[in-house]
């Protein structure tokens, strides 16, 4: 699923996502797979889990980052 980050409290390591579906779900600053420093407003693409998003995927720079700037 596509959605955006709305909010991300860095403090506490949560934040909220909006889905595409205009849900809002929850995340672990530790479910985000290409981390960049800014994290608020950025699209990305996550799997949903017992309501969680998890595996989430920042769209933002390089499409590199994704695999953790690994070639």
């Amino acid at each position: 699923m596509y959605g955006e980050i709305k909010k991300f409290r860095a403090d506490l390591g949560v934040g909220v996502i909006r889905g595409e579906d205009g849900r809002s779900f929850r995340f672990a600053g530790g479910d985000i797979r290409n981390g960049i420093e800014k994290l608020e407003g950025h699209e990305v693409h996550f799997e949903l889990g017992e309501r969680k998003a998890r595996d989430i995927i920042v769209l933002a720079g390089s499409p590199w980052t994704a695999f953790g700037n690994v070639l």
